[in-house]
């Protein structure tokens, strides 16, 4: 079966910021998808390019095997969006609003919704401007819910939600794709997104950093934290590929994709102490996001030691 999300060599530039670089995602149908990385990585300007709002500078955006930007009303009307701040009219009550978007689609749709805020145990009759922001994202899911999409895009659908209901937001979603519907999900939430995605992908800085299953990333994904003889002991050579380092005295983390352990019994006999841990998504992010930026740190000191040089 074909690839329901597909962003083929996109990259997509604001004046001097890259907001986009090269990224190529395929994502399945009947899965979950999370999409992380820091604020102005570039998850939104994906999102938006996927759904036909903004244009790319190069590359190729696909849903449901249509071309974006050729096809974006076909695709707004096949797609489940909810941002992070629901458009809703506060005047309406949950029913008027489901009987307002209704106009938008089939036949069908506003049954379907009220089905949806039943699930949600909400009253019909509830002004908008009444519910709190956990029972308007819940409004706003079963707006989106109620054409039976086959893609549900949420732009940090659970930002300032309480804990129990962004639990329960999160494994509604498991419920969607088990039935085959997939889910683009865009959330700082990771330790609870980790509970519900099946694929991930990381933006750092616009570049895509990592897209994969999440089991393979944690199976292959190990953290070795060092104790060296001295604080400037060099690093011995790592049996795998390293993702990120950082140093606080005689101490090194290094995080390290496919390690192989048989290779470090060496080190005991260097003087070198170690634990090799196995990091949650959350320690695996942090770690990249520190690598990123300590690498710009880097960039800029060179920089600037480029530019003292040529004086």
């Amino acid at each position: 079966m074909s690839n329901v999300v597909s962003l083929q060599h996109v990259s997509k530039r604001f004046r001097k910021t890259q907001a986009l670089d090269d990224v190529s995602i395929e994502i399945p149908p009947g899965t979950v998808c999370a999409l992380l990385g820091a604020n102005g990585a570039g998850k939104s300007t994906a999102i938006r390019c996927l759904l036909g709002l903004e244009r790319p500078d190069s590359g190729r955006c696909e849903i449901l095997g249509m071309e974006s930007q050729k096809y974006s009303r076909e695709i707004r009307q096949r797609v489940g969006y909810v941002a992070e701040k629901p458009a809703l009219y506060d005047w309406m009550t949950v029913e008027e609003m489901g009987w307002f978007a209704a106009g938008f689609y089939p036949p069908g749709y506003q049954q379907e919704y009220q089905q949806n805020v039943s699930r949600f145990g909400l009253s019909l009759k509830q002004r908008i401007s009444e519910l709190s922001k956990g029972s308007r994202a819940k409004v706003a899911l079963s707006l989106a819910l109620s054409h039976n999409p086959r893609l549900l895009v949420l732009d940090e659908p659970t930002s300032g939600l309480d804990p129990l209901v962004r639990r329960e937001f999160l494994q509604s979603m498991v419920d969607v794709a088990g039935q085959g519907r997939t889910v683009l999900l865009c959330s700082h939430q990771v330790h609870e997104v980790e509970r519900v995605a099946d694929y991930v992908a990381i933006l750092l800085q616009g570049k895509l950093a990592c897209f994969e299953r999440l089991d393979d990333l944690k199976h292959r994904t190990r953290e070795l934290v060092m104790r060296l003889p001295e604080s400037d002991s060099p690093l011995p050579p790592l049996p795998g590929v390293v993702l990120a380092q950082t140093s606080l005295g005689q101490e090194r983390s290094v995080l390290i994709r496919d390690l192989d352990e048989q290779q470090l019994s060496g080190f005991v006999e260097s003087g070198i102490a170690y634990e090799v841990r196995h990091p949650n998504l959350e320690e695996i992010l942090l770690s990249l996001l520190r690598e990123k930026r300590e690498q710009g740190e880097r960039d800029k000191q060179d920089g600037k030691s480029i530019l003292t040089s040529n004086r």
